[in-house]
């Protein structure tokens, strides 16, 4: 299993409780990427820099495709550009993913993330178990990744329990992307709420 993925089955398995905008899984699910990609050595970061190393074949098909979309010449990608370029639909590609795999299955009247399908079930499978067992033991990058996306209550502190620079600096990435993408909403909702306004007359 990858950060991603078990990211994605929690937000599933805790959406009739807490749903989850997709556009702020996306995001929070390319940054999953970069943290699983570190980890693999397949990047490195130079400060805010995504530098591409000697990766080895990834054993996920959405992993080897972020490697694949990688920027391979200096002055290479910043993880803010790579948040917002990379995590575009990232949310759907995942639940196809899950669907060919058959670890998902549709059902008419569930309310699974209503933000991305009403139909969506997680069917019962060793991935989702893995997922629920990584969420049990509060593994601090899922916990943190799902406090980002509000399945999780926030910890006290940064980012508890995580030692890693790198990946420090990539989960405060995905932080200011989502405050960005909330601004970006109320902004967009005053401006549609005054044109509203003119329109009326007001």
């Amino acid at each position: 299993m990858t950060t991603p993925r078990d990211l994605l089955i929690a937000a599933m398995d805790m959406s009739t409780r807490r749903p989850v905008e997709q556009g702020n899984l996306s995001l929070a699910l390319a940054g999953a990427e970069v943290i699983d990609l570190l980890g693999a050595e397949a990047i490195r970061l130079d400060g805010d820099r995504i530098v591409p190393g000697h990766p080895p074949a990834m054993a996920d098909r959405l992993l080897d495709e972020a490697v694949a979309s990688l920027v391979l010449e200096a002055p290479y990608e910043t993880l803010d550009d790579w948040l917002w370029r990379r995590g575009r639909g990232l949310a759907a590609a995942y639940l196809d993913a899950l669907e060919a795999e058959g670890q998902l299955t549709r059902q008419r009247h569930s309310r699974w993330i209503p933000s991305l399908t009403s139909q969506m079930v997680l069917a019962d499978s060793p991935d989702r178990r893995e997922a629920a067992d990584r969420w049990a033991s509060d593994e601090p990058v899922l916990a943190a990744l799902a406090a980002a996306v509000g399945i999780r209550d926030r910890p006290t502190g940064d980012f508890p329990g995580v030692a890693d620079d790198a990946v420090e600096t990539v989960l405060a990435a995905v932080d200011d992307a989502l405050r960005d993408l909330e601004f970006q909403r109320q902004r967009r909702a005053i401006d549609e709420a005054a044109f509203d306004n003119i329109w009326r007359g007001g």
